[in-house]
């Protein structure tokens, strides 16, 4: 009887093997997926953290050298770009600069976007 017995053990220990060996295999692999992941998505978000912050540097500049040019003008219309030029300026300084996880973030590049068009069509 013990005979049966350990030969029924021998086969769940078979039996068991591969749940065993595939409850391994998904924990290695999600673990791996994760750090994988995480590089992954710290490099996807410094390239686009570095176009977004290109685009909303191209803005600041352009809104700056036009406000300079224009500047010394007396003309009536002159004086509308210089105020939604400043406007402008005034909505790409209040971008929080030092955090990461601001969640207004795509709105406020739609703001700036939108106040640009306004700029340029004027």
């Amino acid at each position: 009887m013990t005979s049966v017995s350990g030969s029924d053990d021998l086969f769940d220990t078979i039996l068991l093997a591969d749940n065993r060996f595939r409850s391994e295999g998904y924990q290695e692999g999600y673990e791996e997926g994760s750090r994988v992941g995480i590089i992954e998505g710290r490099s996807h978000g410094a390239l686009h953290g570095a176009k977004v912050a290109g685009e909303v540097a191209f803005y600041y500049g352009f809104a700056f050298t036009w406000k300079c040019l224009l500047q010394n003008s007396t003309d009536a219309k002159t004086s509308k770009r210089l105020k939604t030029l400043e406007s402008l300026i005034r909505i790409i300084q209040s971008f929080p600069h030092e955090d990461p996880t601001y969640e207004k973030l795509q709105e406020d590049v739609e703001r700036v976007r939108a106040k640009f068009r306004q700029v340029y069509t004027k």
